[in-house]
């Protein structure tokens, strides 16, 4: 294989034709481009050996058997050719305009390997069968003998069900695959590939994956189609979108998903199936695609552009809904998917046009559990009784139907019942079965393989079976022989190049929370962007929210990251959300009141964050009475001369104290260069009582270890020694809250410790975003105590004496 005729025909500066593309899995993939070069031809491009083998075909394709096509052989062209439409400029190599004319995959008609179709091609004699949207069955590609022209060959269509017994013409078909807006026929839409993980990748948006019925809305002149990805008609079964989008004022294709939704927005896959007879859940047809609007092709069109026009044309429908994206956070994004209970993400490409029929690589699906349509082939009976005990499983393997295992869960009796009544007409003989299969002793119940279900699974077995399968339901949108394994591509390291800009909304809470800038770099050392720090605080946010909840936030920005210039702002007045909970509090020194932000939730979390709230800073008291802390801390702050190993010796020292005193106290990194300890406090203490309490405490340290330690405020004076400042302990002073981040290299947290570990050898660096969650997961909240427990001042005070 080689590209180099294809490079050293082409200048990339001018023309817009791709430089390379990848395999995408196990089926090997071709297209027809129609090409209105100098002279009208059709290219015929089959993926091979890592690259697309061309040929050129002057009259186009025929499926007339008769008709021998010459097909000149030209250059190798790139993989991602494959989904190249536009206008090549005049002046460039193959000028003019060129569009898909059909995609699909293709194999060879003798079976085997792709080596089979090497050698096939070497020897200039290639038998393949199609498996596209226009031509299908099985054709030869023939080198001619003799001839002047080594580069010419023929193609021909073989005899088979797919085959035409009269004259063809290509050019008869030319519009039905770019020029949707005006040929109304059967519309295929463009199909995700499977892949093994999520990603966090630039460029790239993702949506819900709703577990449903996808369908294509096709509407003219106030008249609807709406149908499967096979053409079955869902304008009786879905009658209330269907008369919902007759309400559309612009012709349309709309390409989305139908889903019945509980109370709780989640969707019921099974109530599908029965409806209208069963009206369960709510219905809703979320759109996430636009192929023509008002008679203009839009499928050349940037997916993003073709987004960005849906919700004018559905706006103020009934039951039509506008599928959301976010951009670039799929990570965060897929997570909160899986918590709310959706099956998983759909990644798109966010420049992606749109490839009817295709499977791409450019939309990508990432579901958290396996699921699998099954051909239901026969049934066991329940021992000694009617009852249905398990469906036996089938799909579609190189043409060949294939056992896939027993399925008996999932079914409610009723669900029985009626599976069983649509079992009678289909019983038959024999097993639809090539090969003979096992059922262990049990007599099985065969059937016409007709019917198609869906099943969850935990993983496929060595054998070829789904293992644990669980019935979801009957699908009646797809064909049976459609119904095969489903390919799956890994995804290769390498994040992409970043965004300019990236923008989006993260719905958290029952809001949209706004998210911009995630590629900008907080940490430059690191190469950590304000992505990650949001996605830290989506993954610790449980934890650390009952120590922000109803307390006052004085906020700490660094909008350009731990480099740039920060500033504070405390007064939130007039500036944000309304769904952002405050607090208004008065000021002696400014004889007026200040609107606090309450961090209430998870979605103000991440909104501060995407502010630049690299720290989280609570008052020590909540709103319910902000005169009287509940905790009181005593902050360990060393001076530059002073190790991080002497701080935890006088960590232990004030542990020595509390002890003594009978105290319960906690202690944490501050995340900087220092140490927290947090003592929780009974009601009714004022903040003088806390900070007098706290100051007489640090005295009973400093005995301990006078070395060390300095009870003066002013740097100069404490010559070089740890200062125990109690001085924290005032209202509206704020402090690191747990588990928040500092703007400190390292990305380092503010950790929870237990006791034992405050010991020499205990590293500040160890508490990143990058290891606190794993911490969380293994440890839980080492800091609960604090807000638990109720210290007497009074009582600790008496066994200090």
């Amino acid at each position: 294989m080689s590209l180099s005729a294809y490079y050293k025909k082409r200048n990339f500066e001018n023309t817009p034709e791709p430089k390379g593309g990848k395999a995408s899995g196990e089926q090997l993939r071709f297209v027809i481009q129609r090409h209105e070069a100098t002279r009208l031809h059709y290219d015929l491009r089959l993926e091979m050996d890592g690259v697309l083998k061309s040929w050129a075909v002057p009259k186009g394709p025929s499926l007339y058997p008769d008709d021998k096509r010459l097909a000149i052989h030209t250059e190798d062209h790139p993989l991602d050719y494959l989904f190249f439409e536009g206008d090549i400029p005049k002046g460039n190599y193959g000028a003019g305009r060129m569009r898909i004319w059909d995609f699909g995959t293709y194999e060879s008609s003798e079976g085997g390997a792709e080596k089979n179709l090497i050698e096939g091609y070497k020897s200039g004699n290639l038998k393949i069968t199609l498996t596209g949207q226009k031509v299908n069955g099985a054709f030869a590609l023939v080198r001619t003998k003799g001839g002047k022209e080594e580069n010419h060959w023929l193609l021909i269509k073989k005899k088979d069900e797919f085959s035409s017994d009269s004259k063809y013409d290509a050019e008869d078909f030319q519009d039905q695959i770019s020029n949707y807006g005006e040929e109304r026929g059967f519309f295929k839409p463009m199909l995700a590939t499977k892949t093994d993980k999520i990603f966090k990748r630039a460029g790239w948006i993702y949506e819900l994956k709703w577990d449903g019925y996808r369908a294509i809305a096709d509407i003219k002149n106030g008249r609807v189609n709406l149908y499967s990805r096979n053409g079955i008609s869902f304008n009786s079964k879905f009658s209330l979108i269907h008369r919902s989008l007759g309400q559309i004022e612009h012709d349309a294709i709309l390409d989305g998903e139908i889903v019945a939704l509980d109370e709780n927005g989640l969707p019921i896959f099974q109530a599908l199936q029965n409806y209208p007879a069963e009206k369960e859940g709510e219905l809703r047809f979320y759109v996430f695609d636009m192929l023509s609007l008002n008679g203009h092709d839009m499928t050349g069109l940037p997916l993003l552009d073709r987004k960005s026009l849906i919700q004018d044309v559905i706006e103020g429908i009934d039951h039509i809904y506008y599928c959301d994206h976010l951009e670039d956070m799929g990570s965060v994004f897929y997570e909160k998917a899986i918590k709310m209970g959706i099956e998983g993400v759909i990644a798109k490409k966010a420049d992606s046009k749109y490839y009817p029929g295709a499977r791409s690589e450019f939309w990508l699906k990432i579901k958290a559990s396996e699921s699998q349509e099954a051909i239901i082939c026969g049934f066991v009976k329940i021992k000694g009784g009617g009852g249905l005990g398990s469906l036996i499983l089938g799909m579609y393997k190189e043409k060949e139907l294939v056992y896939i295992g027993n399925c008996g869960t999932g079914f409610s009796e009723a669900e029985s019942r009626e599976l069983l009544d649509l079992f009678e007409p289909l019983k038959r003989e024999g097993s639809p079965f090539s090969g003979k299969i096992s059922l262990k002793g049990r007599k099985a119940n065969w059937l016409e393989p007709k019917l198609i279900c869906e099943v969850g699974f935990s993983e496929w077995t060595r054998s070829g079976s789904l293992r644990h399968p669980v019935y979801k339901g009957l699908r009646s949108d797809k064909a049976p022989k459609e119904i095969t394994k489903e390919t799956e591509i890994k995804l290769k390291k390498g994040k992409g190049k970043p965004a300019e800009e990236s923008k989006g909304n993260l719905e958290i809470d029952g809001v949209n929370v706004p998210i911009t800038n995630l590629e900008k770099i907080y940490w430059p050392d690191e190469g950590y962007s304000k992505y990650d720090l949001i996605d830290y605080y989506m993954h610790v946010s449980d934890f650390m929210l009952p120590y922000l909840i109803d307390r006052p936030q004085n906020m700490h920005r660094h909008p350009n990251g731990i480099k740039g210039e920060s500033f504070y702002q405390k007064d939130t007045a007039g500036i944000f959300p309304h769904w952002i909970e405050t607090v208004k509090v008065h000021s002696k020194s400014k004889d007026d009141y200040i609107e606090y932000m309450l961090c209430q939730n998870e979605a103000t979390l991440i909104y501060m964050a995407n502010l630049g709230c690299i720290e989280i800073n609570p008052w020590l008291s909540k709103m319910s009475d902000l005169d009287q802390p509940d905790m009181v801390v005593i902050d360990l702050d060393p001076s530059d001369k002073n190790t991080f190993q002497q701080v935890i010796e006088v960590a232990q020292a004030t542990k020595e104290v509390l002890d003594q005193g009978k105290a319960k106290g906690f202690c944490k990194t501050s995340g900087s260069s220092g140490l927290h300890i947090y003592i929780p406090l009974a009601d009714g203490y004022s903040y003088d009582d806390a900070r007098d309490f706290t100051k007489l405490l640090c005295y009973h340290v400093h005995e301990l270890v006078p070395k060390l330690t300095s009870m003066e405020r002013a740097v100069k004076k404490r010559t070089d020694k740890i200062y125990l400042d109690f001085m924290q302990n005032r209202k509206g002073q704020t402090l690191a809250a747990p588990y928040c981040v500092r703007p400190v290299p390292g990305a380092r947290v503010s950790a929870p410790l237990n006791w034992e570990e405050v010991k020499p050898g205990l590293k500040k660096e160890d508490f990143t975003i990058k290891t606190m969650p794993q911490r969380l997961e293994k440890m839980g909240d080492l800091f609960r105590g604090v807000l638990t427990e109720k210290n007497e001042i009074e009582l600790i005070l008496d066994n200090l004496g």
